[in-house]
């Protein structure tokens, strides 16, 4: 119940950043529902499930402000099923320079979703400056299930030249694997080369089409992924 609580204060905490009911009457806002399928589901340099994965999201947006959801079920024979809830605002800070904030609640169905220990909440500030950007992340969690919260953090940059993005990213826990057993060291968990298209359909729809190139280092691995977005 602590992180149900932890997960409202910060969605809260994100609201108060919002304009006046005024100020958002006159912004647009609407609702979005998409679906993008992926070869595979690889995060931050992990691979999770085996086969395609589907990932829906259905958010709702008012001027710098989303809230929504988002998921992804894998179709191999190791399901990796992910269901999360965020919130966000954006700032544009003017000359090609936006700040933004995320809180987001990361559950796996298969627990029971009011259990404390079925999630993990991950406040993450990312800051954009032209093609360049930089994200740092921090992920609470109760591994023990002794009520003591650790967590993980997770540092990214990205740029993009053209059609082409260079990531570069890594953290300790999760994202660092060594030898000796220590987790605690920060890694380089994820380099990676993507690129993107529309390949024309009709004169009305074009369908959005990237792939990826992805090493990390910490684990020794090699990904190749694609994904279409409807």
């Amino acid at each position: 119940m602590k992180k149900i609580l932890m997960i409202t204060a910060s969605v809260l905490l994100l609201i108060t950043f919002i304009p006046n009911a005024q100020a958002q009457e006159e912004e647009e806002s609407n609702w979005n529902s998409g679906l993008d399928i992926y070869s595979s589901y690889i995060w931050r340099g992990a691979k999770f499930g085996t086969g395609a994965a589907f990932q829906p999201t259905v958010e709702f947006s008012a001027g710098g402000f989303a809230i929504g959801a988002w998921g992804s079920f894998s179709t191999g024979s190791e399901e990796a099923a992910e269901a999360d809830l965020y919130a966000s605002y954006g700032f544009d800070l003017g000359e090609n320079a936006s700040l933004s904030f995320t809180v987001t609640d990361y559950y796996f169905p298969g627990s029971a979703y009011f259990d404390k220990n079925s999630h993990f909440v991950e406040p993450m500030v990312n800051l954009g400056l032209g093609g360049f950007s930089l994200t740092a992340a921090y992920m609470f969690y109760d591994g023990a299930g002794n009520g003591d919260a650790s967590g993980d953090i997770y540092l990214q940059a990205d740029y993009a030249i053209g059609a082409v993005n260079l990531t570069l990213g890594g953290g300790n826990g999760q994202y660092s694997f060594e030898a000796d057993g220590e987790d605690d060291k920060f890694s380089i968990s994820n380099i990676g080369i993507g690129t993107s298209k529309e390949i024309k359909i009709t004169d009305s729809f074009s369908l959005p089409i990237s792939g990826s190139i992805i090493l990390n280092p910490s684990t020794e691995q090699f990904f190749v992924v694609v994904g279409i977005s409807l």
